[in-house]
């Protein structure tokens, strides 16, 4: 399958990375998509259309306030299209592009790695049927297809249209909250005298081998951390002392200020 990028930001490369395929890609910025197709091969393209005409399936990335633009200049010559455009929900997809296969997904950053955690959205009739489908004329087989390759990217959980915003608040802006708290682990360690270097390998390994720990106890998070916290121990004072600094109300007030948008 040929993939082809319409804008090459930070995901759109992610994503490229994560494939490790060529792709043919086009951008606004001058070199941008030059850049990307010789880091992972393919070629760059002088137009939106061009990109529409030699791809299996068209990977929009570029800004959701540019849907209808780009629409406007690949619809008649697209084959099928995904989305990662935040807050444009698949009917939005479908009308820009009518009678066209249209797919909607939430990826996260860790794409790049195989490691990310991936949403695609189905309405209320694929999530019945337990099956994606990309609407139009697509067919079985495309949607398939479709669906295994994002799933090459990491773990791909199917999840109702209404939830897709929730879920972005979730996994798309989470590795800036983990990248966050991780810097934050390492300044308090610094304060106390060890070196930022030191303190970053310790942190960084210990949240990556909690996260699998985490998946081997089939994500039960109160398991995992009730075998850390010895009653009256230094991890149940400093647990104490992040309640007390409202971390879980941190973390929901910042999902609430993401969906917040989505509001508007």
């Amino acid at each position: 399958m040929q993939i082809g990028l319409i804008g090459c930001g930070n995901m759109a490369r992610a994503l490229a990375r994560g494939w490790r395929r060529p792709v043919v890609c086009s951008d606004p910025v001058a070199g941008r998509a030059r850049a990307l197709a010789a880091e992972v091969g393919g070629e760059e393209l002088a137009s939106n259309a061009e990109v529409a005409r030699r791809s299996d399936l068209v990977i929009l990335c570029h800004k959701p306030a540019q849907l209808r633009e780009v629409a406007s200049e690949v619809a008649p010559h697209v084959r099928a299209v995904a989305s990662i455009l935040a807050m444009t929900p698949l009917s939005a997809l479908r009308d820009a592009y009518p009678g066209k296969p249209a797919y909607r997904f939430m990826p996260s950053l860790p794409v790049e790695v195989r490691g990310g955690a991936l949403v695609q959205a189905v309405d209320g009739a694929d999530a019945r049927d337990g099956a994606p489908a990309g609407g139009g004329d697509a067919g079985r087989e495309l949607d398939e297809a479709v669906h295994q390759l994002f799933a090459e990217l990491g773990t791909l959980v199917l999840l109702d249209e209404s939830l897709v915003d929730v879920a972005m608040g979730l996994m798309s802006c989470g590795p800036a909250y983990v990248a966050l708290v991780a810097e934050a682990q390492v300044d308090a360690g610094v304060r106390r005298g060890i070196p930022a270097a030191q303190g970053a390998q310790l942190v960084v390994q210990t949240l990556a081998g909690t996260a699998e720990l985490i998946r081997r106890r089939e994500h039960d998070m109160i398991a995992v951390r009730r075998e850390v916290t010895s009653p009256g121990g230094v991890t149940a004072r400093g647990l104490a002392a992040l309640e007390h600094a409202g971390l879980r109300s941190a973390f929901s007030d910042a999902l609430d200020a993401v969906l917040s948008d989505a509001a508007r």
